[in-house]
């Protein structure tokens, strides 16, 4: 329907495309102002005329229309009021003809590769770090939905002057015993006391850096301390995405590009890019307003830039792709803008392919989350503690409810998913038991209990021939929950566009919200045949798209609650 509208304003309006109309059209807050409404305020310089001016010019050109009831000015916005049971048909068979609704193929034949989770080895993965990892893994979902090859990259952190750190300290305050026995806890514990006794003896730093620049030139001590510590973090780490559910198509890390970055150094001086300054090799990037690039230390060893340089050719190289993103902390938003500018240098068109999807930081009650100083919170504990708590819940309200184990799982996990994906990446966001469990705000739970809820009138109604007499969903609750229902795809390429996956997040809320209203003002299981099939097959249509959007953010769907 609604390209239908905008296809009759583009005869009208020939100043304006086709894909800006789409934009401008909206839906407007009350029904009272109609289904569509177009601002003409866009026009007013265009024609040099006020806007309802502009708007009743533009209702006098259109005239009658047959599948539109009237259309009306008001103010600068031409108002477009659909006939009811045209729209319901038109949405309803939009739906049953769409092999996958919401999905397209404007991805086809395009890769797009992501850099996402990627935490550092021989550190717990900690509530921080499942920032990237369900932004990254939603992302990978949607465009995914669009058509798109999507390659989902684990950039481990597995090389770095920490791990020399981490050898010190295991030299000096570990074990082996003691790393056998508590993994990964340890390490924590050891990388800790480097920092505490470090701020005392600066010295320890120096030892650091020597036991690093041992590792990059292939010293088998090292490298087998630093091959043990890296076994004991995957396996920490496998357990973690086993709990999510995830998985990825590649986990090369950083190490994986020791010996690329040789040519890449090469190339960079072949093409007059390095500088040297203090004895560290460096791109000048003065002339863009930033910091210089720093490519080498004055020891030699290599930096992140080197790497992800090193990592961006090698994935253009392997995969081909259009675009690139990289899934990290805001904090980083200079590395990132460093290394592209230095990519483009190099004369790669496909630099501009390279995107920086920041996201703000997580934060307990208690501030701000610190590996060095040992303030974590652990991915796995509040997970397992997410589970438990909707366990516990479950037994209260609903004790024989069947499955129960994995319809805690499901909404422990998607309770925890949900509230990192709701509001806009860049905000941060505050770790609150009570907010993120509730069934009745704005959150996963919720979601999922609507989707229960529908998945039950459908059990108590039984088998449902795929009929419709679209006159009974001309009410205002039906329209609404059909208008709702017709967003779905603009909302998944909205979504793409913008690399934000709260936009569907919102979206299963708007949806559940305008759903549970239509259940209480329309009844479902009545005895007219025609009324009780119609709106079953609603819900049915419903039903489908939550767990689809639910898919889309990484969340899982209980058929009972």
């Amino acid at each position: 329907m609604k390209n239908n509208i905008v296809a009759l304003l583009s005869q009208n309006i020939p100043e304006i495309s086709n894909e800006e109309l789409m934009q401008l059209v909206e839906i407007p807050p009350k029904t009272d102002m109609g289904d569509f409404a177009f601002p003409c305020f866009r026009l007013a310089k265009v024609y040099r005329k006020a806007p309802p001016m502009i708007a009743q010019d533009l209702k006098e050109k259109i005239g009658d229309v047959d599948f539109l009831d009237k259309i009306e000015v008001q103010g600068g916005y031409l108002n477009f009021f659909v006939k009811k049971e045209k729209f319901a048909q038109q949405i309803i068979e939009d739906y049953l003809n769409t092999k996958d609704f919401g999905s397209s193929s404007e991805g086809e034949g395009q890769t797009i590769c992501i850099d996402y989770s990627s935490p550092n080895v021989a550190k717990n993965f900690h509530v921080g770090h499942l920032r990237t990892t369900i932004i990254g893994n939603s992302l990978h979902k949607i465009f995914k939905k669009l058509g798109y090859n999507v390659v989902r990259i684990n950039h481990l952190g597995d090389w770095g002057t920490q791990f020399g750190k981490l050898i010190v300290a295991y030299k000096k305050w570990g074990s082996k015993e003691a790393v056998e026995k508590d993994g990964i806890s340890e390490l924590m514990s050891i990388y800790v006391k480097f920092h505490d006794e470090a701020e005392k003896d600066p010295s320890l730093n120096d030892e650091a850096r020597a036991w690093f620049t041992k590792m990059e030139h292939g010293d088998e001590e090292a490298l087998s301390i630093w091959r043990w510590f890296l076994d004991i973090s995957l396996k920490e780490f496998m357990r973690v995405y086993d709990i999510l559910g995830m998985d990825f198509d590649s986990y090369n890390g950083e190490s994986f590009y020791n010996d690329k970055m040789p040519a890449v150094i090469e190339e960079l001086k072949e093409k007059n890019l390095i500088t040297v300054s203090d004895g560290a090799q460096i791109v000048d990037l003065e002339e863009y307003n930033m910091p210089p690039c720093l490519i080498t230390k004055k020891d030699g060893s290599s930096l992140y830039a080197t790497r992800d340089i090193a990592a961006a050719l090698y994935r253009q190289n392997t995969y081909h792709f259009t675009k690139c993103l990289y899934v990290t902390g805001l904090e980083q938003k200079l590395h990132f803008a460093q290394w592209f500018k230095v990519i483009e240098l190099m004369g790669y068109d496909w630099y501009k392919g390279l995107v920086h999807i920041p996201y703000g930081l997580v934060s307990l009650k208690s501030g701000k989350l610190s590996t060095r100083k040992g303030n974590v919170l652990y991915a796995e504990d509040i997970l397992k503690e997410s589970i438990q708590k909707i366990r516990e819940i479950i037994d209260e309200k609903n004790p024989d409810l069947p499955d129960k184990e994995t319809v805690a799982k499901q909404v422990g996990i998607g309770a925890i998913i949900f509230n990192d994906l709701y509001n806009q990446r860049i905000k941060d966001v505050l770790f609150d038991w009570d907010k993120l469990l509730n069934f009745d705000g704005e959150t996963g739970p919720y979601v999922q209990y609507t989707y229960a809820r529908a998945a039950s009138v459908l059990r108590k109604i039984g088998e449902v021939p795929s009929t419709f007499d679209y006159s009974i969903l001309t009410d205002e609750a039906s329209m609404a929950l059909l208008k709702e229902i017709s967003r779905f795809p603009d909302v998944v390429k909205d979504a793409a566009e913008k690399y934000e996956p709260c936009v569907v997040a919102r979206y299963a809320v708007s949806l559940a919200q305008t759903f549970n209203k239509f259940y209480h003002d329309c009844q479902i299981n009545v005895e007219d045949d025609a009324t009780r099939y119609t709106r079953a097959n609603v819900v049915s249509i419903v039903k489908n798209i939550i767990k689809a959007a639910l898919d889309l953010l990484g969340i899982s769907c209980p058929e009972q609650m």
